[in-house]
């Protein structure tokens, strides 16, 4: 069974499915990494993808669920992923669902639950701790979460209706949220 990682920014997500894939043996399919590392691959869906990210334009949804398919299609069907930042809005929602249902492939949703203030805050400290400058202006923040509300809110609310979501409280130390997490995990199989 597949896992999609839901959280809005500052919830962990990107940290715990590592940490749950180590574990569970699951691949990640984390859409930025992936068109990065299709970007340098020297084939024709490569050179694509490379011309968007260099002119700094958003790569088009359509070259986003073709790096998806031809993820999927390079792995077994016994090789369990999970899926971090895909699909986002209810375009690529559609998308997804016709390609996980065309691939024969089952998924759960795992939805890490955080406060927004809390997300903002925990945000800025990263931002301070790491030296992150893209996480250290608190209206930029606020503008991404705003689109996640608007866009990738309703898409879990879609899932959560169909019965696949798992909702997990996102407070707390990394470790409490990793156990939290791994039960619900568990209890999948």
């Amino acid at each position: 069974m597949d896992l999609i990682f839901f959280g809005i920014q500052g919830s962990g997500k990107g940290t715990q499915a590592k940490r749950i894939a180590a574990e569970f043996g699951y691949e990640i399919f984390e859409a930025g990494g992936e068109l990065r590392s299709i970007a340098t691959s020297g084939s024709k869906l490569g050179e694509t993808v490379s011309s968007y990210m260099n002119d700094g334009k958003l790569v088009p949804h359509e070259i986003i669920m073709e790096v998806l398919q031809v993820f999927i299609e390079k792995r077994s069907d016994n090789t369990k992923i999970i899926f971090d930042g895909i699909p986002r809005d209810k375009n690529q929602q559609k998308d997804f669902d016709f390609l996980m249902e065309k691939e024969g492939r089952n998924f759960k949703c795992i939805h890490l639950l955080l406060d927004k203030e809390k997300a903002v805050q925990r945000i800025l400290g990263r931002a301070e701790k790491e030296g992150r400058a893209d996480d250290a202006d608190e209206s930029i923040i606020r503008k991404r979460m705003a689109t996640f509300e608007e866009k990738t809110e309703p898409v879990i609310q879609d899932y959560k209706n169909r019965g696949l979501i798992i909702e997990v409280n996102g407070n707390g130390k990394i470790d409490d949220v990793y156990d939290r997490i791994s039960e619900r995990t568990k209890e999948m199989k």
